[in-house]
């Protein structure tokens, strides 16, 4: 008896999970359209506030130190007074989103999920923006990071349901791009703020408000995207599912003036039952989930930690706090370069050997940055280097979103994700004392053999996906 089975619309969901190949063939063969990249940039736009507010703790850095509310250097491992605990909080707080939170977007949607994370974030940079201690800015530091951390693991699973297998790259490099914006707004905002008091108000604090302003702004925008009818047929909702996926198919018909190719054949599977914890450890996705968590232990350490200290290196090195926040924009503003550039290549290679090239690009020019003091050097090597970030970084929140089923999707993204907000949070702390101890450069020895051992494990562990459905990667 063949395998595989027609696709119909009318089909009745009998149990969670029964229609999804169906469902997944349907959205693969929607054309690269303005219906489609009109989502990927709505949900995006949730992206880039997230990534202005994460940056914004590098980047008010030094208005923090100025304001004597913190200091760049740690006197012990564990001192509650630096900078190293204000950025430890960030990660505890994006550690709790990612381990605890990630099953309330498999359980309760990813459209519901992704505005509540948005309009959380918001409100707690809000009150950020108006404490007058240390202890209060480290506490809402962690609230804001719970809502962001919530938003990165539920974009990056919602994005990769709502887009057709062959655009899956270049989604994500735009979405990427658009993210990366966050950098250098957020380094721009603190050069022209950060110096100076606006209204008898310290210039770090505009900077924060102004993120938690442009989030809520864009937050009605929301309303526009669809739940994901891949969650919503996993979850027996196939009725709805099919109501979604036929309106989209409707719009981008109407766009391209034709009808769509057919749905390719998808081999039917039992429905399944609704997702659990133990699922990730099941002997068909432990070796994914151990090789996704060694990289994102590896990659934090170097990633996070560079874009994070930046403005301090050059501050400890003798550079003043209003030529660092010079340098940082201009480093930063070629960010969103990353994802555009890899437009052109996103979806004809394979994912792995992008992330191995990146990685490998990084370690090498770190140590570039680290030992210079002249402009000249500093912002190419630090412009490539985040740009060689940017491209790190999109491919991985794509191969993540790839390597995992719908039903567990968010809750297997935040468990390895969650090991990079461990790295983060003791990598704060040892940098800071070893920043103290041994300088700069000693640091960025550290981030490049990170970058290394990410390059060798994703080259010898990692699965190829390239143009592959999510439910032949992820049955």
């Amino acid at each position: 008896m063949d395998d595989t089975i027609a696709i119909t619309s009318e089909k009745a969901a009998a149990a969670p999970g029964d229609g999804l190949p169906e469902i997944g063939a349907r959205l693969d063969r929607l054309a690269s359209s303005n219906v489609v990249w009109r989502l990927m940039v709505l949900l995006a736009l949730g992206g880039l506030f997230d990534a202005y507010m994460i940056s914004t703790g590098g980047n008010i850095a030094p208005g923090l130190y100025k304001a004597h509310l913190l200091t760049a250097k740690s006197k012990s491992f564990f001192d509650l007074h630096s900078y190293a605990t204000f950025n430890a909080a960030t990660f505890v707080g994006l550690l709790v989103a990612s381990l605890g939170c990630g099953f309330i977007a498999d359980r309760f949607g990813r459209r519901t999920i992704f505005t509540v994370g948005l309009l959380w974030f918001s409100l707690c940079a809000l009150a950020m923006a108006f404490q007058t201690s240390g202890s209060g800015l480290i506490f809402w530091r962690f609230m804001l990071a719970i809502g962001t951390g919530l938003e990165v693991i539920t974009i990056d699973a919602y994005l990769s349901e709502l887009i057709p297998k062959r655009t899956r790259g270049r989604a994500f490099a735009v979405s990427n791009s658009i993210h990366s914006c966050g950098q250098p707004l957020a380094a721009l905002a603190a050069f022209s703020l950060v110096p100076y008091h606006l209204m008898g108000v310290d210039g770090w604090r505009w900077v924060v408000v102004l993120g938690s302003a442009g989030a809520v702004a864009v937050w009605p925008l929301r309303m526009l995207i669809p739940e994901s009818p891949r969650w919503l047929a996993a979850h027996g909702k196939l009725a709805a599912a099919q109501r979604i996926v036929t309106g989209l198919e409707a719009r981008v018909e109407r766009e391209i003036g034709h009808p769509l190719p057919a749905p390719e054949p998808v081999a039917h599977r039992p429905p399944h039952v609704i997702g659990r914890y133990a699922q990730i450890f099941s002997p068909e996705y432990l070796p994914r989930t151990f090789m996704l968590s060694l990289f994102h232990f590896l990659q934090a350490f170097a990633l996070y930690g560079y874009i994070s200290w930046m403005p301090t290196f050059l501050v400890t090195q003798g550079i003043s706090v209003s030529r660092s926040l010079g340098y940082t924009l201009g480093m930063a503003l070629v960010a969103p370069l990353g994802g555009l550039l890899c437009m052109s290549f996103a979806d004809k290679f394979e994912r792995k050997w992008q992330i191995v090239f990146s990685a490998l690009a990084i370690s090498a020019v770190g140590i570039v940055f680290a030992n210079s003091r002249n402009p000249l050097i500093i912002v190419p090597a630090g412009g490539f280097e985040l740009l060689s970030a940017a491209v790190l970084s999109f491919n991985f929140h794509a191969y993540q979103a790839e390597l995992f089923p719908t039903r567990i999707r968010v809750l297997a993204i935040g468990f390895v994700y969650s090991w990079s907000r461990w790295s983060a949070f003791f990598a704060s702390l040892v940098v800071g004392w070893v920043l103290g101890k041994y300088g700069a450069p000693t640091v960025f020895v550290m981030f490049t053999l990170s970058m290394l051992l990410v390059a060798l494990s994703i080259g010898t562990l990692g699965p190829k996906t390239r143009q592959t459905s999510l439910e032949t990667l992820s049955p």
